[in-house]
């Protein structure tokens, strides 16, 4: 009897783990830990070099974490090691113009004070997130992690999957996640397609210093070719994501630091005093993609290998947060209940979950990014009035601030 699959379900699997995750940024050892902490075993598969992203100097690479994302942090034992880097994003600006002409006068401002949890997020530079994430990692006795490796092929069974890693080890597990980026080598070999389009917009990202003080104040300047968004780091810098069109992005990387500079000044303006270039500079090509299906038999999709979103809203790594958060809870719950937590019948349960909140989020970044990122003048009426009205409706206000702060919908319990 030669056929494999045959000899398969006659021998059975021995497990090498329960769970195994393809994928070591961030999102990857959150799930680990959430799932290692409530007794899962745990293999994740890391293409990069052990520490290769735990540098400890600054090139200005931040993420704005929701006050729910903090919370997992918390309860997955992170937070007390960032907290001491993190910034708290005590008011939130946003307002529309032109770069050299200045704001509008209609705006937006959220104030931390309205909401009674507290600041609405943090702003925490990557490297000390990830290094927080791989010390917590190597902490837990039910993680292994295999670093400068990759999987390069999954046959499904009935009862397992038996992963292939590049190094040539074979791993038998019950259930694969990709945590592997927006081009999942996972969901691909799962036969899982993709509904998307590129914006012909290009993030340019940076970090600058400046002579006053940012006060903890995040602002969200909507221009036509995009928006630029000026996050609060710790002391007197902050985190720039500036978006162009795909060609003048292009030319704007291309100059030199001095040159660079010059062609921000106008866009950011003079409320901080003088800014200067602090760390690296980054480009980063801008679309939207989301899996069709979140989930197949024995394989799940978590964070931007199920979705990747316009960073208009800053919400990319709290969505993915939010899927750890899901699948932590329906995997557990599964089991309690004595099922086997890798069927597609459970798996769905977590797609289910998570698929309206994705599809919301993505729709809503999808459509502020239309209707800010152009010079139409109806458009441009239109949009100035409703950031006033929305300013003076307190309880909408308050609404719009609850949903940044990842306060709304069904939160998973290590967001509670």
């Amino acid at each position: 009897m030669d056929n494999p699959e045959v000899m398969h379900i006659l021998k059975g699997m021995d497990y090498d783990c329960d769970i195994l995750i393809a994928g070591g940024g961030l999102n990857g050892p959150a799930l680990a830990l959430g799932l290692a902490q409530k007794g899962f075993s745990v293999i994740m598969v890391d293409a990069r070099a052990k520490r290769a992203r735990a540098d400890s100097n600054f090139d200005g690479r931040g993420y704005a974490l929701a006050l729910a994302s903090k919370r997992l942090l918390n309860a997955l034992g992170v937070w007390d090691d960032v907290a001491k880097d993190a910034q708290p994003m005590l008011d939130i600006k946003v307002s529309d113009g032109r770069a050299g002409e200045g704001p509008s006068p209609f705006f937006l401002h959220f104030d931390h004070a309205e909401l009674e949890e507290g600041p609405m997020g943090f702003m925490v530079e990557d490297r000390f997130l990830y290094r927080a994430f791989l010390s917590a990692v190597e902490e837990e006795s039910d993680i292994t992690t295999l670093n400068e490796d990759s999987v390069i092929a999954q046959d499904i069974f009935a009862d397992g999957v038996t992963v292939s890693l590049a190094s040539g080890k074979a791993v038998n597990t019950r259930l694969l996640v990709g945590c592997d980026g927006r081009q999942s080598g996972v969901a691909q070999r799962a036969g899982i397609k993709r509904t998307g389009w590129e914006y012909g917009q290009t993030a340019l990202v940076c970090a600058i210093e400046h002579e006053r003080p940012h006060n903890g104040v995040a602002h969200q300047f909507f221009m036509p070719p995009g928006p630029l968004a000026i996050l609060p780091l710790p002391g007197n810098r902050s985190s720039i994501v500036w978006t162009e069109t795909d060609e003048m992005a292009k030319a704007i990387n291309a100059l030199s630091d001095d040159d660079y500079m010059d062609v921000l000044r106008p866009r950011f303006g003079d409320f901080l005093g003088e800014i200067s270039l602090a760390g690296a500079r980054f480009t980063y090509p801008l679309g939207l993609t989301v899996a069709n299906e979140f989930v197949s038999e024995r394989v799940a999709l978590v964070g931007d290998a199920a979705h990747g979103m316009h960073p208009i809203a800053g919400q990319g790594l709290n969505a993915g947060l939010r899927d750890v958060g899901a699948m932590v809870d329906v995997l557990t719950e599964a089991r309690q209940r004595g099922e086997d937590f890798a069927t597609l019948q459970v798996l769905e349960r977590y797609q289910q979950w998570r698929r309206f909140d994705v599809q919301a989020m993505v729709a809503a970044t999808d459509l502020s990014n239309r209707i800010f990122s152009n010079d139409n003048p109806i458009l441009r009426a239109g949009r100035d009035i409703g950031l006033g009205v929305i300013n003076r409706l307190p309880m909408a206000r308050r609404q719009f601030m609850r949903e940044a702060a990842g306060l709304t919908g069904d939160l998973p319990s290590l967001m509670r």
